[in-house]
């Protein structure tokens, strides 16, 4: 596979769970677990972004490699522009954005979004997605669904439940027949190219409606390229007690 970085932004600030990348996991803090899993990827080159200093001492003792970014992003895309731009990293450069809230990402996923994008050089974006095979997950605005061409490329992200079958969801059905139904994993591979152009472009109107950032992308013509993934995503740590399960996880003999 030809060379990529992984970065992962830690923001420090959480609506939910203030100071999240440090939050004590195994007597480590989070983004130390994440760091690691991302080392045992096939990256060239691994680097926490953060807005904050706390979280660079932190990680201290790991010797991981931390830029200190600016702390008014209004988004982890923009953060890996910032990135981009700061490593002085040519426009067919690839970084893939590793949830700094992720860990428990396994590293064989982070390997499979940049070698996506390789695949297609065309493509600005590469992402994952794995079937959905519940109807609460289908139904849950809080669960992104894409819908793919031929190609492989997304034709849309959203968080109704599409694509619409128009006769069986007449009513709310109340189990699926198939997993044709595709769940968004928030795993990206980015061209430094495109977030260059990215962080100029005002939020769209579409993605205003949704709030998914990704469809700034599709508004201006970029491609995504979207793989199934090959092995269960596990959920990240959004709320304490995605935190407790983490924990517990993690501190069980060989949990790593």
């Amino acid at each position: 596979m030809q060379e990529f970085i992984a970065v992962i932004p830690a923001r420090f600030a959480s609506s939910r769970l203030p100071g999240k990348p440090l939050a004590e996991i195994a007597g480590e803090p989070m983004v130390a677990h994440v760091w690691r899993r991302a080392r045992e990827s096939a990256a060239a080159r691994v680097v926490v972004a953060t807005d904050d200093r706390r979280v660079a001492e932190a990680l201290a003792p790991c010797g991981a490699e931390v830029l200190l970014t600016a702390d008014d992003h209004p988004s982890g895309t923009d953060r890996l522009a910032e990135v981009a731009e700061r490593l002085g990293l040519a426009d067919d450069a690839v970084l893939v954005n590793v949830q700094g809230d992720e860990p428990l990402i396994p590293p064989l996923l982070i390997d499979q979004v940049a070698a996506r994008l390789f695949e297609d050089p065309d493509a600005s974006i590469a992402t994952l997605a794995e079937p959905i095979s519940d109807v609460e997950t289908l139904f849950n605005p809080n669960a992104v669904k894409v819908v793919r061409a031929l190609s492989g490329r997304a034709l849309y992200f959203s968080r109704a439940p599409i694509p619409w079958d128009r006769d069986a969801f007449a009513r709310r059905p109340e189990l699926l027949e198939t997993d044709a139904w595709l769940r968004h994993i928030g795993l990206y591979a980015y061209r430094a190219g495109f977030l260059a152009e990215y962080r100029d472009w005002p939020p769209s109107p579409l993605e205003r409606l949704e709030q998914l950032e990704q469809l700034r992308a599709l508004h201006h013509g970029h491609a995504i390229q979207v793989a199934l993934a090959r092995v269960v995503h596990p959920a990240g740590v959004d709320t304490e007690e995605d935190l407790a399960r983490v924990r517990e996880l993690l501190q069980r003999p060989g949990g790593h």
